[in-house]
């Protein structure tokens, strides 16, 4: 008689957690562990998604859904690879699936990177966003015009975020640290670059419209950019959402600045960021190339360059997955190397019992949506190979509660997300707020483990 299946997943995001449900659904004997190194689960949702996005901050509820699942645990503030190697794990777990996300910022790759002021997105999302692992200090007070480089949906975040007054946000579940420093920032201007044009923007037109809702905020649009060629009227040929998004931005184009909001977003398109500029150590300009439309959708410089002043840059060019310690990594693609989520050796043979789902499967593109079915792929396939892996040795639920015991490591679970999100609340209530994030992890593992 086989035994049922015991697989851990490492990493409580929404590819974690629906690998886990899937699994679940699709096996009823099945149990799942999920391990992550935060103390809260919802990975990107919690710690990656703007405060001032409720709307998608919703997906908890379904996520909380499955984490009430019997038969799904959640171990949380457990670092795997670090804490626990894979190879102890594995002692407890007939098959491990990997969905540690992606946090970390891709590098532009151009002089002036490393110069003070000059950020990753993903370090001032992890700052609002109240990251307790990430830099919880930051200051606005020296930078009145910043650029954000790349128009995706996170560059739309980041410029949002720096445009609107902190007290716009009051009503969003930012601490009282980041409510100072957005309080006391002397931003007017934010400027936006894209090296392509606006028909090969990545943003959604809600994404777009919601830059635009602050009565303190005017976005323009350079209408030097506003270019199309064929591939670009193509493509809004094929897209109704695309053409919605230029539309918009066409009307932002004509627009004369106004002197009523107090800070302006400016859109450049064609524009390729060349260099940093820098002095004394610290940015004080961006130099950019102007491109032009080749006919096919993608560009080429011109030779024209122009300098912007502009005291701090963020770099929000995409995402990167990290290495997981004793698992190979392709440092080409920054993701675990798979074929369809079967984790591979540098030579290309698969890894038994190891597998691999979101971002650091297939890189950190696609929505939601793309999520759920790339987990239902890596699970589809665990389910055929199930049969000929290995059952781990160590099968009792206990044996790895006792092992990381013996590690002396303080492990919440969901009972203890569940305490820390009324605590949260509860914070919230006296100011007519949702909640008050709490943003040190020694907090946060102190209130989850209260009634341990």
């Amino acid at each position: 008689m086989t035994l049922p299946l015991r697989i851990a997943v490492v990493g409580a995001g929404p590819a974690g957690i629906y690998a886990a449900d899937i699994l679940t659904s699709k096996d009823p004997e099945s149990r799942v562990d999920i391990f992550d190194r935060m103390p809260t689960p919802y990975g990107l949702i919690r710690y990656g998604v703007a405060p001032d996005h409720p709307r998608i901050k919703q997906i908890i509820v379904a996520l909380h859904r499955v984490l009430e699942n019997e038969r799904i645990r959640f171990i949380g503030n457990v670092h795997i690879g670090v804490d626990l190697k894979v190879d102890e794990l594995r002692q407890f777990y007939d098959a491990v699936i990997f969905a540690t996300g992606a946090e970390r910022d891709r590098s532009l790759q151009i002089p002036g990177e490393d110069l003070s002021r000059s950020h990753g997105a993903a370090e001032f999302v992890s700052f609002y966003d109240s990251h307790p692992d990430r830099e919880q200090t930051w200051d606005l007070t020296e930078t009145r015009s910043v650029a954000v480089i790349g128009v995706g949906n996170v560059g739309l975040d980041v410029a949002r975020m720096l445009a609107r007054t902190a007290d716009e946000l009051l009503y969003t579940d930012i601490p009282p640290h980041v409510y100072e420093v957005l309080a006391n920032s002397a931003v007017t201007d934010v400027h936006m670059f894209a090296r392509r044009g606006p028909a090969q923007a990545k943003f959604t037109p809600v994404e777009l419209r919601e830059l635009d809702h602050s009565p303190n905020v005017q976005v323009l649009v350079a209408p030097e950019g506003m270019e199309f060629d064929a591939e670009s009227q193509g493509s809004l040929s094929r897209s109704k959402s695309l053409r919605m998004v230029v539309d918009l931005l066409s009307e932002w184009a004509m627009r004369d600045p106004e002197t009523g909001p107090q800070r302006r977003i400016h859109i450049h398109f064609l524009e390729r960021p060349t260099e940093i500029r820098g002095e004394n150590g610290a940015v004080v300009g961006l130099r950019t190339e102007r491109q032009e439309l080749v006919g096919d959708g993608t560009v080429r410089g011109t030779g024209e360059f122009s300098d912007w002043d502009v005291q701090a840059v963020y770099r929000a060019v995409g995402y990167r997955s990290e290495a997981i310690e004793d698992l190979p990594f392709d440092t080409r693609r920054l993701v675990l190397p798979n074929d369809g989520g079967r984790v591979l050796d540098l030579d290309g043979n698969p890894l038994p019992g190891l597998y691999a789902t979101g971002w650091v499967k297939r890189g950190p593109v696609g929505l939601i949506g793309h999520t759920k079915s790339d987990a239902a792929e890596t699970v589809a396939n665990l389910l055929v190979d199930a049969p000929d892996l290995p059952r781990a040795p160590q099968r009792d639920p206990a044996a790895i509660d006792a092992l990381l015991a013996s590690k002396s490591l303080t492990v919440t679970d969901f009972a203890g997300w569940d305490r820390l999100d009324a605590h949260e609340i509860a914070a919230g209530r006296p100011h007519s707020r949702a909640r008050v994030k709490v943003s040190s992890r020694a907090e946060m593992t102190e209130v989850a483990s209260a009634s341990r």
